[in-house]
């Protein structure tokens, strides 16, 4: 007998169970949580924008390497290369101005090289020319220089070793000189760091800071589309006939007759 009397309460809640599942409460439940935090993210993206929008650009985007100034070279001075010179077939070969040093640079099969132009001996790029090269165009002092073997985020958008020159100017900069070539990359200083800490909450690219295209900024914009689809769904739902009942109503008011004129 409480078997028999069992199968019906199991049958209702089996039905129960399938009507929480078929209903909008469901919808409701993850819709809040998942708005919560998508939501968060919105916040995010607000202040992220509005604080980048707020910085100096000139501070933030105005610290590539410094404008090197134009001079002539003396090319009468300069010694002619033999094919000693490079190793294997070149397929690259400038003459240019190395803090004040005419060099030239080529690039072969072997890697890139330096030579002193009026000497013809080899230039390495050691601490002594990098903050020369580093210090071109500014008045800061060079405080500190630490030679990186492969670049940081703030330099990432360069490739190889360089070495990294620290200034004691207000912007607190940092400049970074090729180890290979003695170009000057890129300078960097606190304006831009805090722009770059708010680009990375902005893109959620908390690793690379390069890029939108990434899993985590697809999956939030999927989310944004399935809230999206689940408010609309949700709005229809909370609406019932009795809401309507003042349009009825205004429909069966009278229309007065014009007046005479």
């Amino acid at each position: 007998m409480a078997a028999r009397l069992g199968l019906p309460k199991a049958q209702e809640e089996g039905e129960a169970l399938m009507r929480v599942r078929l209903s909008p409460l469901l919808f409701r439940r993850i819709h809040k949580w998942v708005g919560l935090i998508v939501g968060l993210q919105f916040v995010l993206w607000a202040l992220s924008g509005s604080i980048m929008a707020l910085l100096d650009a000139d501070a933030v985007g105005g610290h590539d390497g410094a404008a090197i100034q134009a001079s002539p070279i003396a090319t009468a001075r300069l010694m002619t290369l033999d094919k000693q010179t490079a190793l294997g077939p070149v397929s690259g070969f400038e003459l240019r101005s190395i803090a004040g040093v005419p060099v030239y640079e080529i690039v072969s099969t072997s890697g890139t090289r330096l030579i002193n132009a009026a000497t013809g001996v080899p230039i390495s790029v050691d601490l002594e020319l990098a903050t020369r090269v580093a210090a071109h165009g500014t008045a800061s002092r060079p405080i500190r220089a630490t030679l990186l073997q492969k670049p940081n985020l703030e330099a990432r958008d360069h490739a190889g070793p360089m070495w990294r020159i620290d200034f004691d100017d207000a912007e607190e900069s940092s400049a970074y000189v090729s180890a290979t070539t003695g170009r000057h990359l890129v300078t960097r200083g606190d304006t831009w760091r805090t722009w770059d800490f708010f680009w990375m909450l902005h893109n959620m690219d908390y690793v690379n800071r390069v890029s939108f295209n990434h899993p985590l900024i697809v999956i939030v914009a999927f989310c944004v589309l399935w809230l999206s689809g689940t408010g609309f769904y949700l709005l229809f739902k909370s609406f019932r006939k009795s809401d309507f009942r003042w349009l009825r109503r205004m429909k069966r008011q009278p229309t007065a007759p014009p007046s005479a004129i």
